[in-house]
C-alpha cells in the first residue's frame, strides 16, 4: 500500500487537533478578553488534554514511517511540529 505521508490519519490528526487547539484560545480571548483567573477553565483544560494527546499519535505516525522511509516523513514532522508552536504561541505570548 503506497500512501502520501499525509493520506494517512496519524499524520493529519494532530494538524486538527492543533488547529482546534488555536481555535479554542481565540475563542477564549476574544469572548472573555486576557484574564488571569486562579482556577483554570474549562478551555485550559481541552486545550492541554488536545496538546498532549496529539504526542502519541506523532510517536505513532514516526514508528510507522521509520517501517516506509523516514525521508518522506520528515516534512510532515516539520509541519505537525510547527502547528504545535502556532497553537501554543498565544497561550505563551498572552500568558494564559
Amino acid at each position: 500500500m503506497n500512501l502520501t505521508p499525509f493520506r494517512v490519519p496519524s499524520a493529519w490528526l494532530p494538524l486538527a487537533m492543533s488547529a482546534i487547539a488555536l481555535a479554542i484560545v481565540a475563542c477564549q480571548v476574544l469572548v472573555f478578553g486576557v484574564a488571569h483567573e486562579a482556577n483554570e477553565g474549562a478551555a485550559a483544560h481541552v486545550w492541554q488534554l488536545l496538546m498532549v494527546g496529539q504526542l502519541p499519535i506523532i510517536a505513532w505516525f514516526l514508528f510507522r514511517s521509520m517501517s516506509r522511509g523516514f525521508n518522506q516523513a520528515v516534512p510532515v514532522l516539520a509541519v505537525q511540529i510547527g502547528a504545535i508552536v502556532l497553537a501554543a504561541a498565544p497561550v505563551a505570548l498572552l500568558g494564559l
